[in-house]
């Protein structure tokens, strides 16, 4: 699944090129018994499975072993800390990433607590599994590696990358509906396109996230749009 859903796209033209390179490990190779099991019902009593310690413990021993790097071990978990851009920027520095994807009612507890250094969630909510988490990892983290998008500016324009929501963009045709394209993007006055762009960078930030706001340091010139 990850494979296959990381090998389209920008990622999978990154994975092509050697900008990154992307290894899976299943824990069912790692079962000692003749069933595969990699779960087992919770001490205590309770619905659903948990992901035993052993398997899941091992697979991670091959993953440090074959990276030849110890790496940062994440566990994709809906109660680590949420992702943000700037966790991810500075991820994308790391010479490795072993993330760790749980599965029905998550991972026995020592081995979250003994083996995995941070807990990272993508939001709020319960997936049937970390598989998808990690995706969003993945792909956030290898759009910001050099050399991964046609122009390097472009991951530095988006949102959230310097705490602002990105401003509007258009394209050709100049009128859609009898809405034109705003005037100043077609004067070709880059120091107004530029203002511009920044003025509606914190009106929409203001409009949609205005929590973004509260902890957002404005510069000078921000200040003064």
């Amino acid at each position: 699944m990850v494979k296959s859903a990381a090998g389209v796209g920008i990622t999978g033209k990154a994975l092509e090129r050697g900008i990154a390179e992307l290894r899976v490990w299943n824990p069912r190779e790692f079962t000692v018994d003749k069933h595969i099991t990699v779960d087992d019902r919770p001490y205590g009593g309770g619905p659903g499975m948990l992901m035993k310690y052993q398997p899941v413990h091992d697979a991670l021993i091959a993953a440090k072993l074959d990276c030849n790097s110890l790496g940062k071990v994440i566990y994709l978990s809906p109660q680590g800390k949420p992702l943000t851009q700037a966790l991810l920027a500075a991820a994308s520095k790391l010479p490795r990433l072993i993330l760790i994807a749980g599965r029905y009612e998550g991972i026995d507890e020592r081995f979250i607590e003994q083996d995995c250094d941070e807990e990272w969630s993508i939001g709020d909510f319960v997936l049937s599994g970390g598989e998808l988490g990690a995706l969003v990892v993945i792909d956030a983290i290898v759009r910001l590696l050099p050399g991964a998008l046609g122009d390097e500016d472009s991951a530095q324009q988006d949102s959230h990358v310097d705490g602002l929501l990105d401003c509007p963009h258009y394209t050709r045709p100049e009128r859609v509906n009898g809405v034109s394209v705003p005037e100043v993007l077609l004067s070709g006055n880059h120091a107004d396109i530029s203002r511009w762009r920044m003025k509606q960078a914190l009106g929409k930030t203001w409009q949609k996230r205005p929590d973004l706001l509260q902890t957002k340091q404005l510069t000078e010139e921000q200040k003064s749009c």
